[in-house]
């Protein structure tokens, strides 16, 4: 068997032969350079095992340019601190990067972690993002992929269309990156908007599968409209109707909306063509969140502003590490009931 490019530490033994492997042994553990895994058929197969099989939750790291500001406002970082973009992305770094570096930040009970795409790009502590991720917490990387989202049509928001998508999953490959998210934006129970989502969605998943990644489809659904559950119901059947038509083989993650109906998504958890079924917090509080999470079995967390709730810049190491450390241990148990 012929592994592409590099091998890694997973649960088959592999032999480098220039710069390709050859499955030789059982040996757990083989050389290579840091953040580049073994991809037999094209993904990571420790990675892919991890989130299939692993307990815990994604930490989503990926607030982009518009969300950016918020989020540093959270953490205590008024927009007054800083004067260009630039200085702004710097500032959102410094703010991951002590998030992924804290000791309570690792593997144990975080599966994944979903970049932007500056932060796939930069370095943490000397490291590649992706391969510290992986290679110090043992955490796999997603980047997110989308360009934000349109105007509304139709009662949603379809994402603006991708302009450097190739470049992109190419960067991401290189890197060490698993996969992908992609998010498009629900307000109203409009079948033909529904449809219209999904259908873009679907269509560049099967451009990110055939880029050996794997993507997670992220349709948000409004917590606050009043249509949100026969959002649900139509947009549950129309991700149900696109599965059968993805051919055999091949699987997807899906990022939702917690519902109003408890378990709501559990075909979907069960269906064999997802990887995955991952749950954003939606702008409910952490404490809300994890209360709803928890009655949905099988659904786990892939949190931002909850999971950085309470974190201050003006906190000390310890404080900050122990306050990320109380979030996590709450999303953690939210995520494998």
């Amino acid at each position: 068997m012929v592994v592409d490019d590099y091998a890694t530490p997973c649960y088959l033994g592999i032999t480098p032969v220039g710069r390709h492997v050859v499955v030789v042994s059982s040996s757990p553990f083989v050389s290579r350079p840091a953040g580049v895994g073994a991809r037999i058929g094209g993904m990571d197969q420790g990675q892919e095992s991890r989130i299939r099989t692993g307990r815990g939750f994604l930490a989503a790291l990926d607030q982009s340019g518009g969300s950016t500001p918020k989020a540093l406002a959270q953490y205590g970082v008024p927009e007054s601190s800083y004067a260009t973009e630039d200085e702004m992305f710097d500032r959102m770094h410094e703010f991951r990067a002590r998030i992924i570096t804290a000791p309570a930040f690792n593997g144990d009970r975080i599966l994944g972690a979903i970049l932007f795409e500056q932060t796939m790009d930069r370095d943490v502590a000397g490291t590649a993002t992706p391969a510290y991720l992986w290679d110090h917490k043992q955490v796999v990387p997603f980047v997110k992929v989308d360009e934000g989202l349109a105007d509304e049509t139709d009662g949603v928001r379809l994402m603006k269309p991708f302009t450097k998508l190739d470049d992109l999953l190419a960067r991401a490959t290189r890197r060490g990156v698993f996969g992908t998210k992609m998010r498009s934006f629900i307000a109203r129970a409009n079948a033909a908007g529904i449809a219209a989502v999904l259908d873009q969605q679907f269509a560049y998943a099967e451009r990110i599968l055939d880029a050996d990644l794997m993507p997670i489809i992220e349709p948000e659904v409004d917590i606050h409209s009043d249509e949100q559950q026969p959002a649900e119901e139509l947009l549950r059947q129309g991700i149900l109707d696109r599965l059968e038509r993805l051919p055999d083989g091949r699987q997807v993650m899906l990022k939702v909306s917690l519902p109003t109906q408890d378990d709501f998504y559990a075909g979907l958890i069960e269906h064999p063509k997802v990887l995955r079924v991952v749950a954003l917090s939606g702008g409910y509080s952490q404490h809300d969140a994890v209360a709803r999470l928890a009655r949905n079995h099988g659904l786990i967390a892939s949190f931002s502003r909850a999971l950085t709730e309470g974190l201050h810049y003006q906190q000390s190491d310890d404080e900050f590490n122990r306050t990320l450390d109380a979030s996590i241990a709450a999303i953690y148990r939210a995520s494998i009931t």
